[in-house]
């Protein structure tokens, strides 16, 4: 077997030169892009969605959903100023629904919003719809869209290849699914929950998702997809709007075809913030939502924690670090996916850190919180895992090659720590593409070295 060069090649981190101060476009959100391509596909009429995150996360939902019959043109903004960018800015996606048909092949890659959103949608199909993706996909936990599916009245054949509960799978949809009442136990992946709440408008009864395990992780998630699903006409019954306690209720209906701007990624936005922390300097984003259910809005506290300070203006979210980094001991069961850049920060600061609730990363990308320790101690840190986090104890760290295990959130966290260690090399940086396309150009342009 060949060997992808991206996979290999080394990115040289850029050191900071002194205090960065830049102004940062952010790319939309992930999370949003693709919780509105699904909504759009399912609903009755036709929809867009303006400055939809252009990547290889949502590019595959987008690529899966036209395999299952769904029309999804793209067009460019004749009002923006940065149309037709390789993010998604200035472009909108018109997506036309259509009767779900099989059979199709579907390409997850390693995204855990393709590989869980879209089965109980084949289920809805007229015909098989095979999923499959790259070998970690293979590793992360599907069991419980899997079960809850076949309870709702399924036909999943999961036992050909690998493991049950898993990828490779084929959902032989019927054209339509009973639904009703099911129990899960999402204390793996809140998109459990998210999946059957998404297409659960459609089903014949709606659906009604129990959670019987222990704490949910990334609640956030949840209620960004509950008000999602109430923007386009669902009617959804919450723990929050006075319903049982890990109950949701979706009553079934159509779905209107909405009009969706998508808001900046905020926790892409993290690196970034990281930067004017670490650099002692200054960062803007534009467009940072005053009101969001995005986890990444959780930044503002956290690192004004470690020493940083932030405004939210006309301009945008304008964060600047005072030159010095403390320590944090933080939850951050709701905002696990900011854990290995506040790790990266935390690794850089004057006094330890410990980062709770996330034993579940264990089951992210790679398992983040053993690839964080890793790491860091091999640039000459002082990590620890605990049961559901790290300890993190800063020492002087020096030079060497920073691993990303084709995770995001890996390299920019080496990046992160390459702006004041001299000689980080990031090993496949092109693994940003995942849900950030360019980040290196971005992180030059931020630090002013993309002039010749």
């Amino acid at each position: 077997m060949t060997t992808n060069p991206a996979h290999t090649a080394l990115w040289p981190a850029p050191l900071a030169s002194g205090a960065v101060d830049a102004t940062v476009q952010v790319p939309g959100s992930k999370s949003v892009t693709n919780r509105a391509l699904v909504l759009a596909a399912l609903a009755a009429e036709p929809g867009w969605l303006r400055r939809p995150l252009r990547s290889r996360d949502t590019l595959l939902m987008a690529a899966a959903l036209r395999e299952m019959g769904v029309g999804i043109e793209e067009t460019v903004s004749s009002s923006s100023s940065v149309a037709g960018g390789p993010d998604g800015s200035g472009e909108a996606w018109r997506v036309i629904p259509s009767g779900l048909q099989g059979p199709a092949t579907v390409d997850v890659g390693n995204a855990g919003t393709v590989m869980r959103f879209l089965p109980p949608v084949a289920s809805l199909a007229d015909g098989p719809i095979r999923f499959d993706g790259d070998p970690r996909s293979y590793e992360r936990p599907l069991h419980g869209v899997i079960d809850a599916l076949r309870a709702l009245g399924a036909r999943i054949d999961d036992r050909t290849v690998g493991s049950p509960g898993a990828l490779p799978l084929t959902v032989h949809g019927g054209g339509a699914l009973e639904g009703g009442p099911v129990e899960i136990d999402a204390s793996s992946s809140s998109q459990f929950v998210s999946a059957l709440l998404l297409s659960g408008p459609r089903f014949n009864q709606g659906v009604e998702v129990r959670h019987t395990g222990s704490a949910l992780p990334s609640m956030p998630h949840i209620r960004m997809t509950v008000d999602m699903l109430r923007a386009v006409g669902a009617q959804v019954d919450t723990p929050e709007s006075g319903g049982e306690a890990n109950v949701w209720r979706v009553t079934p209906g159509a779905l209107l075809g909405r009009d969706i701007t998508i808001e900046p990624d905020l926790s892409n936005a993290q690196p970034f913030l990281a930067a004017a922390l670490v650099t002692g300097g200054k960062v803007t984003i534009p467009d940072w939502p005053e009101h969001t259910t995005q986890p990444g809005d959780a930044l503002r506290d956290i690192f004004t924690q470690m020493g940083g300070g932030c405004e939210l203006t006309e301009r945008g979210l304008e964060f600047t670090g005072s030159g010095s980094i403390h320590g944090i001991d933080v939850d951050l069961s709701e905002v696990g996916e900011l854990t290995p850049g506040i790790a990266a920060v935390a690794a850089l600061a004057d006094s330890p850190s410990t980062l709770r609730g996330v034993a579940h990363l264990r089951l992210h990308e790679t398992d983040r919180l053993a690839a964080l320790t890793k790491e860091i101690n091999e640039l000459g840190g002082d990590v620890t895992e605990t049961a559901d986090g790290l300890h993190i104890r800063p020492r002087a760290l020096h030079g060497g090659i920073f691993h990303t295990y084709d995770d995001h959130r890996m390299a920019t966290a080496g990046a992160i720590i390459g702006l004041a260690v001299k000689d980080v090399q990031i090993e496949n940086v092109a693994t940003t593409a995942k849900t950030l396309p360019d980040f290196p150009d971005m992180w030059a342009a931020m630090l002013g070295t993309d002039r010749a």
